[in-house]
């Protein structure tokens, strides 16, 4: 089985900065005035970015290659914590010389029922566990 691993290391308050194995960061933010997305805004840019992949994998595949492609996505939350969303709406805009809408529907439709990890991670229950660590600092050589 694979695993992916994230740190997040706290910069101040509300302010996250998130390190993947590779080295890639990204700002968490959720402090005012906020320099970065908050989490639930990344999970929906992390929808998007999965579908769009796929989408463009799919599309270069049959053969209709996008010129001008762009990914939107908006969640609908609840009024009681913990928030979630409730409904998540994925739209995807494209063109191109050869691209036909019912072949970008069809890729934005495979993507969905088949191959995006993260919408499938949202459609079935996934366990999460949490532990808690006391925090070691390393001491210099």
């Amino acid at each position: 089985m694979a695993t992916k691993r994230v740190v997040l290391h706290q910069l101040t308050g509300h302010r996250f900065l998130g390190i993947n194995e590779q080295g890639d960061k990204v700002l968490i933010d959720g402090d005012q005035p906020a320099s970065g997305m908050r989490p639930m805004e990344l999970l929906l840019a992390a929808a998007a970015g999965c579908t769009a992949y796929d989408v463009v994998d799919i599309m270069t595949k049959k053969r209709q290659p996008l010129a001008r492609y762009r990914v939107e996505a908006v969640g609908e939350r609840a009024e009681e914590h913990p928030k979630r969303y409730t409904r998540i709406v994925i739209t995807h805009y494209g063109a191109g010389p050869n691209v036909t809408q019912e072949a970008l529907q069809r890729a934005a439709q495979l993507s969905h029922e088949k191959y995006c990890s993260v919408t499938a991670s949202l459609n079935v229950p996934v366990e999460v566990r949490v532990v808690v660590e006391p925090y070691e600092v390393e001491q210099p050589a």
